[in-house]
């Protein structure tokens, strides 16, 4: 079975309807006890293909399976009730409702609002730098629940940035930061450490944010807080600055990794942390 890339719903029954291909939008209705996903997670179902998940496991296959018999038979809705216990295969324990239907304009219009009202309530991520790390991060965030905006005045490093959702912007890093709403994360990775510092100094004065990430070492970190304390900058403050940046402790060890792809998935688990919270 062909899965879809991951996209937003909207943009697969778009081209689904645009081809005149079926499609019916699966939705996990009412979830009680434990179950894979919570109400509200969809899937769009094809004849050969899906795109979306509504946790996996039997409970998706039998969502899967009605889609396509409503497909079919031409049916416009259904309703598919599931105990997710032994007899089904999976020992969940909780039970689900899965509400079916037929996709047309009225679906699509529907998706489209459900997520553009989702997007406008995803945190805020800034990256400031479109090196290898930025890069990195970009990608990184991508799949999760964030709207990320990646800002360097390179063109040539902005045109390098991968994702599907990622905002990419040639511009002032600082002029970015200083305009930034309040609640938003910022991860400072530029090329340069004067310009680190001033957009660091820049939002610790403010200090509105909800998550402030610098790259580097912890000389790094000692160098721009000596520099904070002369400007007169709180303690308080400071030690909200993260520096260096995805250092976690795993298995009762402190994890340090300097290639990109790995300090951007500890960085994303930081900023997990930090909005879960």
């Amino acid at each position: 079975m062909k899965r879809d890339p991951a996209e937003a719903l909207s943009e697969v029954l778009a081209a689904a309807l645009a081809a005149g291909e079926p499609a019916a939008l699966v939705t996990l209705s009412e979830a009680r006890g434990s179950t894979p996903r919570e109400a509200g997670a969809a899937m769009l179902v094809m004849p050969e293909r899906v795109a979306g998940t509504i946790g996996g496991g039997t409970c998706e296959w039998a969502g899967i399976a009605r889609a396509r018999e409503l497909l079919a038979a031409g049916e416009a809705e259904a309703c598919l009730r599931m105990p997710l216990g032994p007899e089904t295969g999976q020992c969940c324990g909780g039970h689900v409702t899965l509400a079916i239907h037929r996709a047309d304009a009225r679906t699509l219009a529907a998706l489209r609002a459900r997520e553009a009202e989702s997007a406008a309530q995803a945190p805020l991520v800034m990256i400031y730098g479109a090196g290898h790390v930025g890069r990195a991060l970009a990608l990184a965030l991508d799949p999760l629940p964030f709207r990320t905006r990646i800002v360097d005045e390179r063109p040539e490093e902005i045109a390098r940035v991968l994702g599907i959702r990622v905002l990419r912007e040639v511009g002032s890093a600082r002029a970015a930061a200083e305009t930034a709403p309040p609640g938003a994360a910022h991860v400072v990775l530029t090329h340069s450490h004067a310009l680190d510092s001033l957009i660091c100094a820049g939002l610790l004065e403010a200090g509105t944010f909800a998550y402030l990430g610098l790259i580097g070492s912890a000389t790094k970190r000692a160098t721009f807080l000596s520099a904070f304390r002369e400007m007169g900058l709180d303690e308080a403050v400071l030690a909200r600055l993260v520096c260096p940046i995805g250092g976690r402790q795993i298995g009762g060890r402190q994890l340090r990794d300097k290639r990109p792809a790995i300090i951007a998935a500890l960085v994303a688990a930081e900023l997990i942390a930090v909005f879960a919270g």
